[in-house]
C-alpha cells in the first residue's frame, strides 16, 4: 500500500493533535491536583492529597487508552484500511471476553470501588490479599504493593476481599512491657506513664500523641505485663513504638525494674560425668 503525501500529512496532523491533547490533559490535570490538594484542612491534607493523586493516576491511564484508540481509528480511515475486519474481530473478542474475561471485568470494577470508597490510596500501608506493604500504584486491574524487603507484589483487585489500612485517619501504638513479680506495680506504671509522655512530647512527630496508661494487662507465667497506649498520626506509629521501647528499656534499667526473659534450667539425674573423662 502506497501512502500519499496528503495521507502522510493527515497522519502526522492526527498524531500531533493527539499529543497536544495529551499535553493539555496532563497539564490541566497536574494543576487541578495541586489546586485540590491545597483546598483542604491541614488535619486531613495528607489523605486528601493521596486520594486525589490516586484518582488522577487512574484517569490519566484511561485518557491514554482513549487517545490511542482514536488515533488508531483515524489513521486507519486516512490510509483507507477497511474497518469491517476489525469490527468482526472486535465482535469476536467481545464474545470471548464475555465468556472468559469475567475476572478481568471484576478486577476493573473492584479497582473503581476501591478508589470511590476510599479504602486505600497511593502511599498508604495496607494488608490485602495476604500481603502487607506500601501502596505504590492502584491500576484498573491490579494494586501494586512494595513490602519492607523491597519486594513488589501485584494483587488483582477482584481478589481483594478484606483491605486493612494501617495509615488512615489515626493510629494506636500499643506498648506492652513485662516486669518481674517482685517489682512494685504502681511504681512501674508511674515510670511507664512518665516515659511515654516524654516520647509524646518529642518534636519529631507529626502530631503530639495522646498517652493512656491502661494498667496491668496480664499476669503471665514469668511477668506482670503492663500496657500503655498512644494515639498518634499514622505515619509515626512505627517510629514511636521503636522509640518507646528503647526508652523504656533504659529507664527500667535505671530504676532497677527488672524485665524478665526466658530462662531454661537443666536438671541432671544420676552422677555427673567426670570433667576429665574422655568420650
Amino acid at each position: 500500500m502506497t501512502i500519499t503525501w496528503e495521507q502522510g500529512a493527515q497522519t502526522g496532523a492526527a498524531v500531533l493533535l493527539a499529543l497536544l491533547a495529551w499535553w493539555l490533559v496532563a497539564w490541566q490535570g497536574k494543576r487541578a491536583v495541586e489546586r485540590l490538594s491545597k483546598n483542604t484542612d491541614k488535619q486531613h491534607a495528607g489523605e486528601h492529597e493521596k486520594r486525589i493523586k490516586t484518582l488522577w493516576a487512574i484517569l490519566r491511564r484511561m485518557v491514554q487508552v482513549v487517545l490511542m484508540l482514536i488515533v488508531g481509528v483515524t489513521v486507519a480511515l486516512i490510509w483507507g484500511i477497511p474497518m469491517t475486519p476489525f469490527v468482526a474481530v472486535g465482535t469476536t473478542l467481545g464474545v470471548a471476553i464475555g465468556f472468559g474475561g469475567q475476572s478481568l471485568v471484576s478486577d476493573v470494577i473492584a479497582g473503581f470501588l476501591i478508589i470511590s470508597e476510599h479504602q486505600f490510596n497511593i502511599g498508604d500501608v495496607v494488608s490485602v490479599g495476604g500481603v502487607s506493604g506500601t501502596v505504590e500504584d492502584v491500576r484498573l486491574r491490579v494494586t501494586v504493593l512494595r513490602n519492607l524487603d523491597g519486594v513488589v507484589h501485584y494483587i488483582p483487585n477482584g481478589d481483594i476481599k478484606v483491605a486493612s489500612n494501617f495509615t488512615q485517619g489515626h493510629s494506636r501504638v500499643v506498648i506492652d512491657i513485662g516486669i518481674g513479680y517482685e517489682c512494685d506495680v504502681d511504681q512501674s506504671l508511674a515510670v511507664l506513664k512518665d516515659e511515654l509522655e516524654s516520647v509524646a512530647s518529642d518534636d519529631r512527630w507529626v502530631t503530639q500523641p495522646i498517652v493512656e496508661i491502661l494498667g496491668v494487662n496480664q499476669l503471665g507465667d514469668s511477668a506482670v505485663v503492663l500496657r500503655g497506649l498512644l494515639t498518634t498520626h499514622p505515619n509515626d506509629r512505627w517510629a514511636i513504638k521503636r522509640e518507646s521501647l528503647r526508652r523504656m528499656k533504659g529507664r527500667f534499667d535505671a530504676e532497677g525494674i527488672s524485665i524478665p526473659y526466658q530462662q531454661v534450667t537443666v536438671h541432671f539425674s544420676g552422677q555427673m560425668p567426670d570433667s576429665e573423662s574422655k568420650i
